[in-house]
């Protein structure tokens, strides 16, 4: 459900990303899209985490191995701006964009999820900017264990989202 105070959050990141240099509608929907999903993925490790230590059995099907901890976005939130912008940069980012691919020894070269990553781009243009989109984004409470209820929150994030995408069409601004 769509609520005012939802809306307020969407459109204060939205305008600071249109300030912050990022006027292609697409583009800010694209980044932000980026951005739920990688929080949305650390959000999946540590519910699995918690499984895990609730029946003492070992980590299934883990998002992050041992060597990728400092790419959750519960790690990456508390950098400093220009550690978070070259680690998303460099690291995150590379990591979403491969995830699922099988490789070239099955003649397929990756999924279908990775096929239609292959040319995603980050695209925020400094670490101001990406810091304080982390911030407002992690104020956003998305994770939820009813997976239903976390997306419909999403769905709710990328829904006025794109209503701002069309306002800023139709109108040629960044309007509220």
């Amino acid at each position: 459900m769509i609520t005012g105070e939802l809306k307020t959050q969407v459109n204060s990141i939205w305008n600071t990303m249109w300030s912050g240099g990022v006027s292609n509608p697409l583009t800010v929907i694209e980044q932000l899209t980026y951005l739920l999903f990688i929080k949305r993925l650390d959000e999946i490790h540590t519910l699995k985490e918690r499984k895990a230590a609730r029946t003492a059995a070992p980590l299934e099907e883990p998002v992050f191995d041992a060597s990728q901890d400092h790419l959750r976005w519960s790690r990456f939130k508390e950098l400093a701006p220009e550690l978070m912008f070259n680690t998303i940069r460099d690291e995150v980012f590379p990591f979403i964009k491969s995830l699922g691919q099988k490789g070239d020894a099955d003649g397929e070269g990756g999924s279908t999820y990775t096929n239609h990553m292959k040319d995603a781009l980050f695209l925020m243009p400094n670490p101001r900017v990406l810091a304080n989109v982390v911030d407002q984004l992690d104020g956003i409470d998305m994770s939820d264990a009813d997976t239903k209820a976390t997306s419909t929150s999403l769905c709710s994030v990328r829904s006025l989202a794109l209503g701002k995408m069309v306002s800023s069409v139709l109108l040629g601004t960044s309007s509220n």
